[in-house]
């Protein structure tokens, strides 16, 4: 009797064993899936964010106001780039550089006063190794002054709706005035990543710039994760006694685009280790899932009136949306469309889809119609008799 309750004992006890050990997997299974971001790096701020949503993934004090180092560069490099897109510059100007810029100090590139320096060439320089000296050249090329240049900076930050920002220079070198944040920079880091330009120069590690009498400096890329980090699209690095060590950086895989920000950090090795384990949760817990594109409109025509005609239809862009891994998205698709026009140009906007997530309005994306149909005249409607 009692050798049976022995192994009655026994047998529970394996048997609670075993749902314990079944409990406590799942539970791990479900903590993993459902991981939040830990890091042992240090900062005093720092976001990550989905690049075309402007999605917040992770923040913490992302909004605080602290000086930004080089990463003020950013918005420079921006300017630039969209000056150039619109052909008031070009990358084959000649700039002459003042004594001003070239007195600049800090990192640079060590250029000669009162020569002249392909505006391509200087432009590099700030990326790669975010020389202030071209930084300051470039600013007075554009605007006439470094001045006038900042002024122009915050306008730009006004309309990308960088709310905890103020630009003093156009470097980032030590000022009271100047200051920003984690997100706002991450916004302007959205900003440069969608010009070419900004790649082909972000990607080089180490070049010599040549200078109009002949003597070289060498540029060495100050973002490392441009290197070591696989994905990277690009980032500004920055660092002062004041702002500590700062990091804007890019990253894309499986066609979905992460920025991460950090800002204050306490040495070069944490604000990348900070920066790379951001990216590193980003891409590990969330996935990119479109929830319209052109495939939605497959089918759906608009009729002309009097007409056995009708336009096909496209879409202005597509809507995607980022979410945890295997979590199912709560949405559906509204079409505002007319059953019928009168005439219709190609591109024209015809109506819109509403964009909605858990019942909740999150985008509207304009419908443009593909095909031109003019109005029908009376020897349209003779023409569909006869061919009726």
């Amino acid at each position: 009797m009692k050798k049976s309750k022995q192994i009655i004992l026994k047998l529970s006890l394996i048997i609670f064993g075993a749902i314990i050990s079944f409990v406590f997997l799942f539970s791990n299974q479900t903590i993993t899936a459902n991981a939040s971001f830990t890091t042992s790096a240090n900062c005093k701020s720092a976001v990550l964010i989905e690049k075309n949503s402007k999605q917040v993934l992770y923040e913490n004090a992302s909004h605080e106001k602290l000086p930004i180092a080089s990463v003020t560069k950013l918005m420079t490099v921006l300017l630039t780039l969209e000056h150039i897109d619109n052909g008031s510059i070009s990358l084959d100007d000649k700039v002459m550089v003042s004594s001003n810029a070239s007195g600049m100090g800090g990192s640079q590139i060590f250029l000669d006063s009162d020569n002249e320096y392909v505006l391509g060439e200087l432009l590099k320089s700030v990326i790669v190794a975010s020389a202030n000296d071209s930084s300051v050249a470039l600013a007075e090329y554009i605007a006439g002054s470094e001045n006038n240049f900042v002024r122009m900076m915050n306008e730009r930050a006004k309309e990308l709706d960088m709310l905890d920002t103020n630009y003093a220079n156009c470097t980032g070198l030590p000022s009271a005035e100047g200051y920003s944040s984690a997100y706002d920079q991450a916004l302007v880091l959205k900003e440069v990543l969608d010009y070419d330009i900004y790649h082909t120069y972000s990607s080089i590690w180490f070049e010599d710039f040549t200078h109009p009498s002949g003597r070289t400096t060498q540029m060495a890329n100050t973002n490392k994760l441009s290197r070591y980090y696989d994905g990277c699209i690009g980032g500004k690095t920055g660092s002062t006694n004041q702002a500590k060590y700062c990091l804007a950086v890019g990253a894309k895989r499986n066609d979905m685009s992460l920025i991460s920000v950090v800002l204050g950090a306490d040495s070069s090795q944490e604000r990348f280790k900070y920066a790379s384990d951001l990216l590193n949760y980003g891409f590990e817990n969330y996935e990119s899932k479109t929830l319209f594109s052109n495939k939605n409109l497959e089918g759906k025509t608009i009729k002309i009136k009097g007409m056995d005609r009708a336009t096909r239809l496209t879409a202005e862009r597509d809507y995607t949306l980022v979410s945890k891994i295997s979590e199912d998205v709560n949405f559906s698709l509204n079409f505002n469309l007319p059953s019928m026009l009168t005439s219709v140009k190609q591109n024209q906007v015809v109506g819109n889809v509403e964009i909605i997530v858990d019942g909740v309005v999150v985008d509207k994306i304009n419908i443009l119609a593909l095909d031109s149909h003019r109005e029908a005249n009376v020897w349209d409607y003779f023409k569909e008799i006869i061919n009726n």
